[in-house]
């Protein structure tokens, strides 16, 4: 999209981006818990947080002060990070971002990747997400790919993913599913096999994939079946090593606290332009908090060494 403009700090710029939305976000997360019935209060200056067994994030030091627009998520659409996702490696794209190459992104999935609901084509997630990110990184070229259709199955994009991926040759593959085989009730193990087949075809071709989950509804909150292909996704992802956007999680939290906010298009179902902003900021959030958070430092040994 447009002319690309090369920088030599765009990955410091991209990490400082990165680690002011996730501090930005967990002071709200933080504040939301204390008003919470039962909520643990906030850690107080110059208190010891509780030493444990998991050992801490290393983050590199952040110079210069970080600017309030380097803030993925906006107002509206806030919620704890640990709504959105679990961190997860995307080699190809950090290879990518450091050789300061185009990222080609391919979106594929249902009515919420296609965008039923919004008031145009330039309103679905997809085409938010790409602006976000070019906003956010600026002087990369970030090229979104939209090959939602409405209605699908996971077993019918699978297929088409296969041809796209070969075609498209995109760097990181964001694949929506899961809410059209929930409420067709395809049995739950077919399902699995569908997304692991294919999961591990693209990346053995060395793309980057992201399964973004299932579309937030009261409707359907009690529904086993609903509750049952959100966990087998949460699961593929664990066992995967993949990162998954816990759609449904994200928007129930701002559904809850946020209820005059209208975030659903007139079918109560689909999302409206709020909530296709809402999900472009959340996917950004998840893929940037992962691109940069480091790995955590392996505790040293005590004793001494035999």
């Amino acid at each position: 999209m447009g002319k690309r403009v090369a920088y030599p700090s765009v990955t410091r710029t991209i990490r400082i981006a990165c680690l002011a939305s996730v501090l930005g976000v967990l002071t709200l997360g933080h504040a939301a818990n204390a008003q919470e019935p039962g909520g643990q209060p906030s850690e107080q200056p110059g208190q010891q947080a509780p030493q444990g067994n998991t050992p801490p994030l290393v983050i590199e030091p952040i110079v210069p002060p970080l600017p309030n627009s380097a803030i993925i998520m906006s107002v509206q659409c806030a919620v704890p990070v640990s709504h959105i996702a679990a961190p997860a490696p995307l080699a190809r794209m950090a290879e990518q971002l450091e050789k300061k190459q185009q990222l080609r992104i391919l979106a594929i999935g249902s009515s919420s990747t296609w965008g039923v609901g919004a008031s145009g084509y330039k309103r679905n997630y997809p085409s938010q997400l790409e602006r976000i990110l070019e906003k956010n990184w600026k002087g990369l070229d970030v090229e979104i790919i939209n090959r939602g259709v409405s209605g699908e199955l996971a077993a019918a994009t699978a297929r088409r993913l296969i041809d796209e991926a070969a075609l498209v040759r995109p760097d990181l593959v964001l694949w929506q599913l899961g809410t059209n085989d929930a409420l067709a009730r395809i049995p739950a193990a077919d399902f699995a096999l569908t997304v692991r087949k294919t999961v591990r075809m693209l990346r053995q071709k060395n793309m980057d994939v992201v399964l973004v989950g299932l579309q937030y509804t009261p409707r359907y909150a009690r529904d086993d079946h609903y509750v049952a292909i959100r966990n087998i996704l949460k699961e593929i992802a664990t066992q995967e090593g993949l990162l998954y956007v816990r759609r449904y999680q994200a928007m129930e939290v701002i559904a809850r606290n946020k209820a005059n906010q209208q975030m659903m298009a007139e079918d109560n179902f689909h999302l409206n332009d709020l909530g296709y902003q809402c999900m472009a900021e959340h996917v950004a959030q998840a893929v940037i908090g992962s691109l940069f958070l480091r790995k955590p430092r392996t505790p040293p040994r005590s004793g001494p060494r035999t």
